[in-house]
């Protein structure tokens, strides 16, 4: 059966043509052919050029994600083994497999994909409808490549649950692929161990992208008194604890994040160290200060302040502020570690808003380094929303 074509309008296309891998429904002349959403068709420029394949949803502002640039390139087993074994085989080079990324959507060529590894455990998450007709299929591949180098897949949990799938006209979900299995998953990084609650944890159950950047902090925390805000289930806090830290206090708004966190630090023989309090960050930091409380180390790792365009300007206001009061928390000479999450918060616009709260607090701010997300978390050039993390640390010295 013949596929549908998608025909762009003159003129469009231009993220697609510098390497990008989406089509939007503004960018579209005609789609000419039978098709049901989620089916692979045809893109091809205005004047006939061809682009490649993807499959198409008219229910998303995203019409087409790409799956190659190849126009005669078959989309069947042969072509998603070569995609997951050449996914497997980047982790291999640039991480620690123990628990990693093994999918990560567009940046791997599996758009609206995302597959975790925790130990022997796999959680996935597919957001787009044309690759959760594949997901299956992909999966099944995956312990194929994964049993290769030995290692036995226990089960496979979904985590589906995510908002932005109702935007491709799919449902949300969550549940067990294949046998059920405890979802409480013990994994180690960096030499600290952690149960991960893959069922109601938040997206899959942890965030791995942070991994070499909880590493880097160690350094800093040697006998410090340190504070870790937005700690989730404690990753940044325990690896303080781990370092040496004399004191740490973990800092989240969720009680089941805190509860999490203080069973993990019991499974590191770090709870007389390592403390966790269900508060609000943005009502503590001034009580903390007015109380004259001071820090080594504070760390600000909060969840995603916006999740579009329109909301940047009340997010720029959030991370300001937290990081304002975080710097008058942090002793003379002492350091801050202080990131954001969102793809629509830019570097350029994070190191402005930092800036400012410098400046606002009379703090000369020393750049230690600057990070982003692990290397299993790759960012593809000329598609965006893959860089998403930013992560600084800064040695804050009063003005001098």
């Amino acid at each position: 059966m013949s596929l549908a074509v998608v025909t762009l309008k003159k003129g469009e296309g231009r993220l697609l043509k510098s390497g990008g891998m989406w089509v939007f429904d503004n960018e579209i002349a005609s789609v000419m052919g039978s098709f049901l959403n989620g089916d692979i068709v045809l893109v091809r420029d205005f004047d006939g050029y061809p682009l490649g394949r993807g499959f198409i949803n008219t229910n998303s502002k995203i019409t087409v994600r790409l799956l190659t640039r190849d126009e005669n390139q078959k989309i069947d087993e042969k072509f998603l083994e070569q995609r997951v074994r050449d996914a497997w085989e980047y982790r291999k080079k640039v991480t620690d497999t123990g628990s990693c990324r093994l999918i990560f959507g567009e940046a791997d060529f599996l758009p609206g994909l995302v597959v975790d590894k925790f130990s022997d455990v796999l959680v996935v998450q597919s957001l787009a409808l044309g690759i959760d007709r594949l997901k299956l299929q992909i999966l099944e591949l995956l312990k194929k490549v994964l049993e290769e180098d030995g290692i036995a897949v226990r089960g496979i949990y979904e985590r589906s649950d995510a908002k932005v799938r109702r935007q491709e006209g799919m449902e949300l979900y969550k549940g067990f692929i294949g046998p059920e299995f405890p979802t409480l998953v013990e994994i180690e990084e960096n030499g600290v161990k952690y149960q991960v609650d893959i069922k109601d944890g938040q997206k899959t159950g942890f965030f791995l992208d942070q991994k070499y950047n909880r590493l880097a902090i160690q350094k800093l925390c040697k006998n410090a008194k340190v504070l870790d805000c937005f700690t989730h289930t404690g990753s940044f806090a325990l690896n303080a604890g781990i370092a040496g830290a004399s004191e740490v206090t973990g800092v989240d708004a969720s009680q089941l994040a805190v509860d999490q966190a203080t069973a993990n630090a019991r499974l590191n023989g770090l709870d007389g160290t390592v403390k966790f309090i269900c508060e609000d960050v943005f009502e503590l930091l001034p009580e903390l200060e007015e109380r004259g409380e001071k820090f080594d180390v504070v760390i600000l790792d909060p969840p995603a302040f916006t999740k579009s365009r329109n909301s940047v300007k009340n997010a720029v206001k959030g991370y300001r502020e937290i990081n304002l009061r975080a710097m008058k928390l942090v002793k003379d000479g002492g350091f801050l570690a202080t990131c954001s999450c969102s793809h629509f918060m830019t570097y350029e616009l994070f190191t402005k808003t930092v800036g400012q709260a410098a400046r606002s607090t009379h703090k000369r701010l020393r750049q230690v380094e600057y990070r982003t997300q692990a290397p299993d978390h790759p960012i593809l050039w000329a598609s965006d929303e893959s860089y998403y993390l930013k992560f600084y640390i800064f040695q804050v010295c009063s003005e001098r």
